[in-house]
């Protein structure tokens, strides 16, 4: 296998009529293809508009002609469904700055309750979306992004998700683990009212449109960095994630689930025994293992998701997809970046992933 960097016209490029139908043979182990590929990138300035938002979904990935798609909204939806306040027009990179949390202090975590997706406007509005998409990418795999009710907890408290990292507007005083131990049942009360939240909004999404769903094919669920070191143990993990991981995950049912672990020492083992189809990590980052590691699962990567910046090396994507395709899963696998790519991105090397053969 190699990159080809001279490419066909994009029209070329998707032979099979219904990739839909491949995406989810793949990851159930009945594939003959290699690998499917696609990536994702965040549209700033159509997120908060559900028409632009779609447009530019569909658009993209017509362009680039993707096997499967992530659908792909505005980082902060979560948090705005239980009231934290964004700024739609001051972006720090892809997230909108935060103007408010919904959780500002720790008494704040009893206002954390149960919401129907059906009528919760931030819920309710990624739905119509996703159905909107549904109707536009009908021989497409979908699955819509969802974030663990631990990562959305501690958005809603202006906690960054990644170890090191900064939430943008934030003023929180309060740390990860007083949010999380200061007051034990209500942090729990809390996550489970989340995780309630997301079964109900998974089941939705996947249920069939003439039943009032979306009709996608699964979800991305995404751990964020709270598996990463500096964050949680393995046991405080357990405590604080798995039990919510597991009811989200269970209200997926006969569809699929592609899991994401993100950045450095993120600890892809953890999650070998979940309810998945799909594990991705980022196989560039210290501390994690090679996309070849056998976890029991198909396995998703091939580029660092930086290097499709406008001024990156494009001679290391060629140079990274070689070596993912040269060193592969025995099993087939998804090949896509680490991680959400650059907006924008550079086209010659998204050219450069979709040629990949």
């Amino acid at each position: 296998m190699s990159v080809q960097t001279s490419a066909p016209g994009l029209a070329d490029l998707g032979s099979d009529p219904d990739r839909r139908a491949q995406f989810a043979a793949l990851l159930r182990g009945e594939a003959e293809q290699p690998f499917l590929t696609s990536a994702w990138q965040h549209f700033v300035g159509e997120e908060y508009d559900v028409q632009r938002y779609v447009t530019a979904t569909v658009d993209f990935n017509r362009t680039w002609d993707w096997d499967w798609v992530k659908l792909n909204p505005r980082a902060v939806y979560y948090a705005e469904a239980w009231g934290s306040v964004f700024d739609p027009h001051d972006y720090v990179g892809v997230v909108p700055r935060q103007l408010s949390p919904a959780i500002a202090e720790i008494a704040d975590l009893a206002t954390i309750v149960p919401l129907d997706p059906r009528t919760n406007p931030a819920l309710a509005e990624q739905v119509e979306a996703a159905r909107l998409i549904r109707a536009q990418l009908p021989d497409r795999a979908l699955i819509q992004t969802v974030f663990s009710p631990l990562s959305v907890l501690l958005q809603l408290a202006g906690l960054p998700l990644y170890p090191g990292a900064v939430v943008p507007g934030s003023t929180t005083r309060f740390t990860h683990d007083d949010l999380l131990t200061a007051d034990p049942a209500l942090a729990h009360a809390a996550l489970a009212a989340i995780a309630t939240t997301f079964a109900d909004y998974v089941a939705l999404l996947l249920a069939p449109v003439d039943e009032g769903g979306a009709g996608l094919d699964g979800i991305f669920y995404a751990v964020t960095g709270t598996a990463s070191a500096g964050h949680f143990d393995k046991a405080g993990f357990d405590t604080y994630s798995r039990p919510y991981d597991d009811t989200v995950l269970d209200a997926v049912g006969d569809g699929l689930v592609v899991l994401h672990t993100c950045r450095a020492d993120s600890h892809p083992e953890w999650f070998a025994d979940y309810r998945l189809d799909a594990l991705q990590w980022d196989q560039f980052q210290n501390g994690n293992p090679s996309l070849d590691t056998d976890f029991g699962t198909v396995n998703v990567g091939g580029v660092f998701n930086e290097l499709f910046a406008l001024d990156a090396d494009r001679g290391l994507v060629t140079a990274q997809l070689d070596r993912t395709l040269a060193t592969t899963p025995a099993r087939p696998f998804l090949l896509a970046p680490s991680c959400t790519i650059p907006t924008p991105a550079d086209p010659d090397s998204l050219q450069r992933l979709r040629n990949a053969r």
